[in-house]
């Protein structure tokens, strides 16, 4: 192996200085994921220690001569040119390591198994730069020569052989290391993740890198990248491809597996987003390296296990196979894979077996171009020139090693099958002339002069002529560069596909071209892909099926939005989409229909003349009419008597006329309300009753003026005579007729459709218009209305006979007593039910008036016409008249330390002496010891980098700004050691030393001491390299990203390193970091424990902000994971670094704009110093800021101008202990111990130092305010006594013995020693750690707070231990709490505003969870919590009540007694019983008459019986049914009807026979006597109640809650048990109703006389009618509809039989009696009844 490094001094070249290096390291990249930031973390680490090697190695390089440290990588294919390209390919797949012991040179890394894909790469790279050496156009006069080197797919051997392709292999003894690199340009790698590694080590030197394969879009940011091209598109285009070839077939639940790679995470990373905006949720997200066998069997029981029928593998080709061998081997089949461009297209993988579980995959690959010559080439020329064992090098040994290594490429001399599906030989063949165009240009070439050759080409000039090329290849294509350094995309969909002949053929089903418009760009062909398993029907993989229209997505609690519940659409809202996310609410007047995708429109309902309310109302109307005119006509027939002419016949007539026309305008409140009867229906009743009551108050008037005028000398009359009278009612009509026009003028009364009462059906009704208008009119009649009462009140005591005003007072107490009552109901009563009501007072009040006072008079005209007397009219005679009255997701850095340091540093090192390269690092503090402990701290915060330009050795870094915490960390470690030191019962004969460095809070200089602190400074000059490092544990670091490269470096060799604040979970990972310990516990409890307090109260709606760095990638990403556990939603996720001004401006920005007036800052300290200070600049307040232990109790962050902004800032806290003694040791021992220049030490620069570097910190000699606020020093006191507990069990220690110092410990054995710690420290605190090498997580919660005396105090205000169980474990009192700004109200941070009970949650679409819209329940459905996601159906008999927040029973409905319907049922009926009943009497008083004989009275006695039954049983159907009633009333109906028909059946039985009785020699009436008519009729009746008795046996009718018709109520009915049961018994009635229908038409010929025949057929003519109707009525009727539908069937065929049958004789016997004789029934008389 070889490492020379060569640092690209170049005069005018632009050499990168150690600062451009730690922007580009520091500051570097941006990464959508974590995953991300964990591999960028090993190229950091690799440019860090690369350039502190480089340092060290050629700090005098301008003096020093180059020399070779190691063995030499040679290239795989190399050939001399004028010009040389490199290669980089990963010709083999596997690398065996050697084994590291640090003891011997390490034998050479050795590669296996041929990747033909990258050696037919390697073909074409050849293949082209022969193709342009032989061209005469192309660098005419220029060759082009290359070296190719096989990385083995390894970031190992792919570091070293990019180190190689930058340096060569041969130098002269004299050359010097400013030397140029011999590489012109770069082409590879084929991995994202190594060519990060290649760009990122070229970057410096400005080297052209140019990648055919490498897809990362991270490699597009030109300011980490900037001499990065490549001839691929970014992964950008292809992850957000890939999720519209999802989204394209209907997947929305899928499966996520990835390279846990920089391409691999980022690609996944930008599909991953891509898919969540299209609305796709991922079931799992799996990441695997090939290294971690474990992983992938991980993978594939995950993939196994899962329900996501689609898998999208975002993997590298490499990583591939090994998946597909483990899916292979557990035989997992029927899983759609979709395929990156990386391996879709990989002929490698095809076997039958893998074709078995990969066949029907789908993918994006990159076009297949064929290249002219290139198969001839790859069997022929490359085998005979450019690989052939018999070249002579200037090295013999690299010739022997090449035949010798790479015998298995000798394998594919022959073979060239694979060639045309070789689809990234392309890339590489326009890649390597874009160089050539590129040099073309450079070296100013001309077609037949050729180029200029004296030209010097710096690295840099590729670099800007790559960027201006634009030329078109052979091919066709067209080659050029964005300014992000990459190709257009443009990629194939291909399908893997079986041919015929069993071939395996990657088949272009469709295409993907970035440079076409947006609706053109994708394209594909469904109908020819085969799907997985060989299926030709497309796979569905859903998580749940799609929601039909009529329905809603209901999110599953805790699930991803793709998993849900379809529910059905409330009553009124309908969906008319596939997958809708809420169901919409029908407009206005429109309903759902019942499949609830539609709306349709309402049912418009009114008070109309063919309902049964509005008939009875008119019929009441009219009747009044009716009656009034009577009496007019009465009153007008008997003008001329004397109690006409004394109650003033005028005034009279004028009354009754006004009554008259108050009984009609009832009638136009009944029917469709228009624009017109609105207005006509209240100013008619307005006017009308203001005449009739003008009318009462004028006889009232009259009646007093009468009773004044009889007295002696009085002359009242002559001015309140007849014109008097008619001039008042004119008066008093105009005013109100005045009212009506003023109304109907300004806001007349109009129609209106009032959907407030029910939400199915509109009530269309006239609105008032102006309410003041109406109740003028209904106040100006009251006032009159009470004028008259009290006038006539006033006439109650004047003589009775004269005394009409006692009537007028009884009346106008009834119209007071209607018209009052009439207020509240009017208001209360819903639609239609408004119009009755005042119809209802309408006529009430007018049949009032008209029976109190004219029934009266009416009564002495009919009956009393003796007291119509002038003289009885002056008497004191007394009439006696009553009125009437109404009722809701490193190993690496191992591998490149090792390569690196062993290499540069430790080859060869047993014949090695160890030398120090360049100057000495000196500690902080220093004491010596028999133990040493070493301590890296950042002391000072602030690193001034000197100018490095690789010419001359650099300055001295130095350090500025002391950090006060560390300051006093490093203080609490002296004081610890010095007190085990003085404690003889510990380390009794053992010191303790210390060695503690400064770290400046930088990366370079945190290495700079790593390494300091692990090798010491003294060294004998005969010393091994091999020797033991002094230092037995580390103490650090602070921060958690520079603890990740202190525990990295120190890991290969054991060295346990113990930091007290490093938090980060990264740090748990005990294959990466096993000999790491912590005093603190893991972020991940701090993470957790953050979305717990947001959660607690209350915030939903939160901003992040993380550093950018391993301590905050990691830490917000176990918030925002536990976040998103709690129903946390995050609006923006921001980071930056400390070296990051222009991110940090965004940052700031975000926060501005931001809605979120809560911020998570998982900030370590010096970050939030930045961020805290622009808060500050900007006067951005009002945001609560909630903190973690990395800055919450930092008292340096604390001015008044920051404390303006961070004023009630909330965190977790380490927890405040006092140490005992430390005060002092502050105030005193350290500055005359510790920091003394006074002492001395073997090296004198060592002390000069110490009184030199110092001085900043002498200043805080006197300062000890802060010590007690200092939080994280019992830490370091707790790791300390870790160490010194390890030490003492190691060392054997007993109390009185001592401990045995022979001993030799070996880092590895403190490592082990460690993990058994258990101790107890005097402050009470228990010290182990636990299997990760944490601390028990115990923190408080601390809240920024101003005292009276304005100091800033972190007062704790709650706590969290992990130790204690779940439900204690956290610990809030808010009552002690300042929030931001120093307010005393917990500020809210929500989206969206809680939705309150009665309402549910809908997610905005394209928003988080927590942004919603707050949707009323559905009638129906009710939420009783605040923020429901969904609204609850009421169960069967509840309801919802009106604030939808609970269910009340549903109001039942039966047809009752007392409802308008029953009560007519009941008059009917009951009518039927009498009538039936009057019509028995008749008969009976007649029965010795002829016509009562002859029609068979026994028989007709029995059918009027039956009757008054049939009307009765009518009465079980009405009232709430029951048990019992439901049982009756279908049998009391069918038996008493066959009853009644067998009785008709009888007579008209006995009417055929009497008929045959009459022929001579018949004796036919002895066989149906009547006995055998009894028993006929008891024949019939007894079959139905047989069938009866059947029916209540097997299965009778049972009350039935019917909730079918009507959502919001019950219909309370009777089922009917076996409708069979209820046929049977109407189907026996209609069988004897046409038996009997059939024998009476038989006998419609007899003589008329005898006829009673006809009679019965007319009537079994109206039974059947109306049983044939009741029929479909009954089925299709709702509710009490279906009751009132039997009962009417059951009545008017009743009424049919009675009238028909009966009516006649009745006729006869009442108006005829003549005809009721003998003779006349026996004669042959034609004359008819009536």
């Amino acid at each position: 192996m070889q490492s020379k490094l060569r640092l690209g001094g170049r005069a005018g070249s632009g050499h990168l200085t150690i600062a451009e290096i730690v922007e580009l390291t520091e500051g570097s990249g941006d990464s959508s994921s974590p995953h991300y930031k964990n591999a960028n973390s090993v190229f950091e680490m690799l440019i860090l220690l690369y350039t502190l090697l480089c340092h060290y190695l050629y700090a005098k390089a301008g003096n020093t001569l180059c020399r070779m440290i190691g063995d030499p990588k040679y290239p795989l294919l190399s050939k001399d040119g004028e010009l040389i390209i490199g290669g980089l390919f990963a010709i083999h797949r596997e690398e065996t390591l050697p084994s590291f012991e640090f003891t011997q040179k390490p034998q050479l890394l050795s590669c296996s198994s041929v990747n033909l894909r990258d050696f037919r790469m390697a073909q074409i790279m050849t293949f082209a730069i022969e193709e342009i050496n032989r061209s005469e156009t192309l660098l005419p006069n220029v060759s082009i020569g290359y070296r190719i080197y096989d990385t083995c797919g390894s970031r190992l051997s792919s570091m070293s052989a990019t180190m190689s392709v930058m340096n060569g292999q041969e130098f002269e003894a004299r050359e010097r290391c400013n030397g140029e690199t011999p590489i012109h340009a770069i082409i590879g790698d084929t991995e994202s993740s190594t060519t990060v590694c290649l760009s990122r080590t070229t970057g410096p030197f400005k080297i052209p890198v140019i990648s055919p394969l490498a897809t990362c879009e991270c490699l597009s940011n030109r300011k980490e990248h900037p001499s990065f091209f490549r001839t691929i598109a970014s992964d950008y285009h292809q992850s957000r491809a890939l999720a519209y070839i999802v989204k394209h077939f209907g997947w929305s639940w899928v499966g996520a597996v990835n390279s846990d790679n920089d391409y691999g995470n980022n690609g996944m990373a930008k599909f991953l987003k891509t898919a969540q905006e299209e609305g796709i949720c991922v079931e799992y997200t799996e990441k695997f390296y090939r290294t971690e066998p474990d992983k992938i069997k991980q993978v594939v029981d995950i993939m196994k296990q899962g329900t996501a029928k689609v898998v999208v593998a975002f993997i590298s080709f490499l990583d591939m196979g090994l998946l597909i061998k483990q899916l292979r081997i557990q035989n997992i089949t029927g899983l759609q894979m979709i395929g990156a461009e990386a391996w879709i297209t990989a002929k490698d993988y095809i076997t039958p077996n893998s074709f078995h579980v990969m066949g029907g995959s789908l993918g994006f690959a990159v076009r297949k171009i064929h290249i002219n010559g290139f198969a001839d080439y790859v069997i022929n020329s490359f085998w005979e020139t450019t690989f052939s064992c018999s070249q002579r090098d200037g090295d013999a040994y690299k010739a022997e090693f090449n035949c010798s290594r790479d015998q298995d490429l000798l394998l594919f001399k022959n073979y060239n099958k694979d060639v045309p599906e070789q689809r990234y030989s392309s890339n590489v063949y326009k890649a390597v002339y874009a160089v050539a165009y590129a040099l073309h240009s450079l070296l100013k070439c001309k077609e037949h002069k050729g180029c200029v050759k004296g030209l010097t080409i710096q690295p840099q000039k590729v670099v800007e002529a790559l960027k201006k090329v634009n030329f078109t290849v052979k091919f066709g294509d067209l080659v050029w560069f964005e300014s992000t350094g990459e190709a257009v995309p443009q990629y194939e969909v291909v399908n893997w596909q079986q041919d015929s002949d069993g071939s395996i053929q990657f088949k272009a089903v469709g295409y993907y071209d970035a440079s076409l418009p947006p609706d053109q760009r994708f394209v594909l062909n469904t109908e020819n892909i085969v799907w997985a398993g060989g299926q030709l029907e497309k796979p569905r993989s859903v998580c749940s099926e799609s929601c039909p229209p009529g329905t809603r997505k209901a999110v599953q609690k805790g699930r991803p939005v793709c998993c849900y519940d379809c529910i059905q659409c409330a009553d009124g809202e309908i969906s008319n989409e596939t997958d809708s996310n809420n169901c919409m609410q029908c407009p206005g007047e429109f309903w759902s229909n019942a499949e609830k995708n539609k709306c349709v429109l309402k049912a418009v309902e009114f008070l109309s003349f063919t309902e049964v309310m509005g008939i009875v109302l008119v019929f009441f109307s009219l009747f009044g009419v009716g009656i009034t005119v009577l009496v007019t006509v009465l009153f007008y027939s008997k003008k001329d008597t004397s109690i006409v002419k004394a109650n003033n016949s005028e005034l009279s007539f004028l009354l009754l006329f006004s009554l008259t026309l108050c009984f009609l305008c009832s009638l136009t409140f009944i029917g469709r309300p228009n624009e017109w009867s609105c207005m006509l229906r209240h100013t008619a009743f307005g006017i009308t009753f203001v005449l009739c009551i003008s009318c009462v108050l004028g006889k009232t008037i009259v009646v007093l003026m009468a009773f004044k005028a009889t007295l002696p000398g009085s002359n009242i009359m002559k001015w309140f005579g007849p014109p008097q009278q008619r001039l008042s009612v004119l008066a008093f009509t105009l005013i109100q007729v005045l009212i009506c026009v003023l109304w109907l003028t300004i806001s007349p009364p109009f129609p209106y459709k009032n959907m407030k009462y029910y939400k199915e059906k509109i009530i269309l009704e006239c609105s008032l218009g102006s309410t003041v208008g109406f109740w003028a009119v209904l106040g100006y009649i009251g006032l009159l209305a009470l004028f008259c009462f009290i006038l006539a009140f006033l006439a109650r005591t004047l003589p009775d006979n004269f005394n009409e005003a006692k009537f007028i007072t009884f009346s106008m107490l009834i119209f007071c007593a209607v018209w009052i009552t009439f207020i509240p109901a009017y208001v209360s009563s819903p639609g239609k039910f408004t119009v009755a009501v005042e119809i209802f007072a309408i006529l009430a009040s007018s049949f009032g008036l008209l029976f109190c006072i004219f029934a009266p008079k009416c009564y002495v005209i009919l009956f009393k016409p003796q007291q119509n007397t002038k003289q009885n009219l002056m008497g004191k005679a007394l009439f006696n008249i009553l009125p009437l009255q109404a009722s809701s997701v490193f190993g690496m850095l191992n591998f490149l330390y090792t390569f690196l340091l062993f290499h540069c540093l430790n080859a060869n090192k047993e014949n090695t002496l160890c030398r120090m390269m360049g100057d000495t690092k000196y500690p902080l503090f220093s004491k010596e010891g028999d133990v040493t402990i070493g301590a890296v701290f950042a002391v000072r915060s602030k690193e001034t980098l000197p100018s490095f330009v690789f010419t001359q050795k650099p300055q001295p870094l130095s350090c500025s700004s002391v950090t006060l915490r560390d300051f006093r960390l490093a203080q609490m470690l002296i004081f610890t050691v010095d007190e085990i030191n003085r404690n003889g019962i510990l380390l009794p004969n053992v010191s303790i030393g210390y060695k503690i460095y400064d770290t400046c809070g930088s990366r370079l200089s945190s290495m700079s001491a790593i390494m300091a602190v692990m090798n010491g400074q003294e060294f004998a000059a005969g010393q091994r390299c091999s020797g033991q490092t002094p230092i037995h544990a580390i103490i650090g670091e602070t921060e958690s990203a520079t603890t990740v490269i202190l525990s990295r470096t120190t890991g290969p060799f054991k060295i346990p390193v113990i930091s007290h604040s490093a938090g980060c979970e990264c740090l748990s990972n005990r294959k990466d970091f096993p000999s790491f310990f912590r005093t603190m516990s893991s972020d991940y409890y701090q993470g957790r424990a953050l979305a717990l307090l947001v959660k607690h109260l209350g915030w939903t709606w939160v901003g992040a902000v993380n550093s950018d760095n391993d301590y905050g990638n990691y830490g917000m990403e176990i918030f925002l994971n536990a976040a998103k556990k709690e129903g946390i939603c995050v609006e923006y996720t921001v980071k930056f670094y400390r070296t990051e001004y222009g991110k940090l401006q965004k940052v700031v920005k975000t926060m501005k704009q931001g809605t979120a007036n809560v911020v998570v800052a998982f900030v370590s300290f010096f970050e939030m110093e930045l961020l805290v200070e622009q808060l500050s600049i900007q006067n951005i307040t009002g945001i609560q800021m909630v903190g973690v232990v990395g800055w919450i109790t930092s008292k340096t962050l604390i001015t008044p101008n920051t404390f303006r902004v961070m004023k009630g800032s909330l965190g977790f806290a380490v927890r405040q202990i006092y140490i005992e003694g430390f005060l002092d040791f502050v105030m005193k021992s350290f500055w005359d111990t510790a920091l003394s220049c006074s002492q001395k030490h073997k090296n004198l620069s060592q002390a000069e130092l110490n009184c030199s570097r110092p001085q900043d910190l002498l200043v805080l000699r006197n300062y000890t305010e802060d010590v007690p606020e200092h939080r994280y020093a019992s830490n370091v006191y707790k790791a300390v006594y870790a160490v010194a507990y390890a030490l003492h069990s190691l060392l054997r220690c007993r109390e009185r013995e001592g401990c045995e110092k022979d001993i030799t410990i070996q880092p590895q054995q403190m490592v082990e020693a460690l993990k058994r710690v258990n101790f107890t420290v005097k402050f009470g605190d228990r010290v182990w750690f636990d299997s990760t090498g944490a601390a028990v997580a115990q923190y408080e919660v601390v809240n920024w707070q101003q005292d009276s005396d304005g100091s800033v105090q972190f007062k704790a205000v709650g706590y969290y231990d992990a130790s204690l169980p779940p439900d204690q474990r956290f610990v809030l009192n808010t009552e002690n709490i300042i929030w931001a700004g120093g307010q005393l109200q917990k500020p809210r941070s929500v989206c969206s505003e809680s939705c309150p009970p009665g309402t549910r949650k809908a997610v905005q679409k394209g928003r988080p969870v927590c942004c919603y819209d707050c949707i009323q329940c559905a009638d129906g459905e009710m939420s009783n919590e605040t923020d429901s996601n969904n609204c609850m159906q009421c169960p069967g008999e509840f309801w919802s009540n009106a604030e939808r927040n609970k269910c009340v029973l549903k109001s039942v409905e039966f047809l009752s007694f007392t409802e308008v319907m029953g009560i007519v049922l009941v008059f009917f009926s009951l009518f039927g019983v009498g009538i039936t009943v009057l019509v028995t009497v008749l008969f009976y008083s007649k029965k010795d008459t002829p016509i009562v004989k002859a029609n068979n009275s026994e028989l007709s006695f029995l059918l009027l019986f039956s009757f008054s039954l049939c009307f009765l049983c009518s009465l079980t159907f009405i009232g709430r049914p029951t048990e019992w009633s439901c049982m009756l009333r279908h049998t009391a109906f069918g038996i008493t009807f066959v009853l009644c028909i067998s009785c008709v059946l009888g007579k008209t039985i006995v009417v055929l026979m009497a008929f045959k009785a009459t022929l001579p020699g018949s004796n036919v009436m002895k066989w149906f006597g009547p006995l055998q008519q009894r028993l006929s009729v008891l024949a019939f009746t007894l079959i139905q109640v047989l069938i009866c008795v059947l029916w209540l046996t097997i299965s009778p009718p049972f009350p039935y809650k019917n909730m079918k018709y009507y959502k919001e109520k019950i219909i309370l009915e009777c089922s009917l048990g076996s409708t069979v049961g209820f046929w049977a018994v109407l189907g026996y009635i209609g069988l004897l109703a046409v038996l009997c229908f059939i024998l009476a038409f038989l006998a419609r010929k007899l003589p008329d006389n005898f006829n009673e025949a006809k009679f019965i057929t007319f009537s079994m003519l109206i039974f059947c009618a109306v049983w044939i109707t009741f029929i479909p009525a009954y089925v299709s009727s709702p509710g009490k509809f279906t009751v009132a539908v039997e009962i009417f069937a059951i009545l008017a065929s009743s009424f049919g039989l009675l009238f028909c049958i009966f009516a006649p004789k009745c006729f006869i016997i009442l108006f005829k009696p003549q005809q009721n004789t003998k003779q006349y029934l026996m004669g042959k008389s034609q004359s008819k009844p009536y």
